[in-house]
């Protein structure tokens, strides 16, 4: 398994499939084999597509300690450091989209397209996930890994899609709890969303960005995606109806559609 040596930890990272540099960034608490696989199988075919297990998750090291959103994208800028890739188009969901939003502030000349899933730029701009959402998200102790998991589907996806898709969802759950988030892992990631506010410095993205989420999002309503949207100068949105969190897998066909088109127009 690739390991690199970033900001004192130890990184795992996977690439698939060749072209141009195509960085996936994972949400809270989630490994990168959270990544819906055929949706990375097919983005491999004609790019090099990058994923990695952000510090506290997957394979990668664990510290106990605080960890913020700046603390993750320069995690994720010293990855493409190690790799030699100056560049890289980065899509980031849910908090992977608030670190990729830090990236693509911060890190500018090192992004060539942008991403943003399922996201939020934080703060008081931001327009909060309902009260029984955060409660079920912040509510786990106590619960089995695969407990944690059923019931996380809740949040990405809607009980029509559960029930009808609910062998291909049990056959992702072994890649996903393979290597398990420790509960002050999780608390960490969680205290590190706290830390995202970018509102005022949206305008200042330059990178050609693409804005998608699942209509009926119950964890960051899709409110969020159309200030994005707004704020980002010359952002695209894009909306797919019957779905929520987990848009990435509910969505797929329609969101490879419109993000294949976006990557031909962009280049490293």
């Amino acid at each position: 398994m690739p390991h690199v040596e970033v900001n004192g930890i130890n990184l795992h990272y996977t690439l698939e499939g060749q072209g141009q540099p195509l960085l996936l960034i994972m949400g809270l608490g989630a490994p990168a084999a959270a990544w819906d696989p055929e949706f990375v199988r097919t983005m491999s075919k004609t790019h090099k597509v990058i994923t990695y297990d952000n510090r506290g998750t997957g394979l990668s090291d664990k510290p106990d300690v605080p960890y913020s959103i700046a603390m993750f994208a320069s995690d994720a800028v010293s990855l493409l450091d190690a790799l030699a890739l100056p560049r890289a188009h980065v899509f980031g969901v849910s908090m992977g989209g608030m670190i990729a939003q830090e990236l693509a502030i911060h890190y500018p000349q090192r992004v060539a397209s942008l991403i943003l899933g399922c996201t939020t730029p934080g703060g008081k701009h931001a327009v909060a996930a309902p009260p029984e959402s955060l409660k079920a998200l912040e509510g786990r102790a106590g619960q089995t890994p695969e407990e944690a998991a059923r019931e996380g589907w809740k949040l990405s996806f809607s009980e029509e899609f559960i029930r009808t898709h609910r062998a291909e969802l049990e056959a992702h759950l072994p890649r996903v709890l393979a290597h398990v988030t420790p509960r002050f892992a999780y608390e960490r990631h969680f205290q590190a969303t706290m830390t995202l506010r970018v509102y005022k410095q949206l305008k200042e993205i330059t990178a050609p960005t693409l804005v998608a989420t699942g209509r009926d999002d119950v964890l960051i309503p899709a409110a969020n995606s159309e200030i994005l949207a707004r704020e980002i100068p010359g952002a695209e949105l894009a909306i797919f109806d019957n779905a929520g969190h987990g848009f990435v897998t509910a969505a797929r066909e329609p969101l490879l559609t419109v993000l294949k088109e976006f990557l031909a127009r962009q280049s490293v």
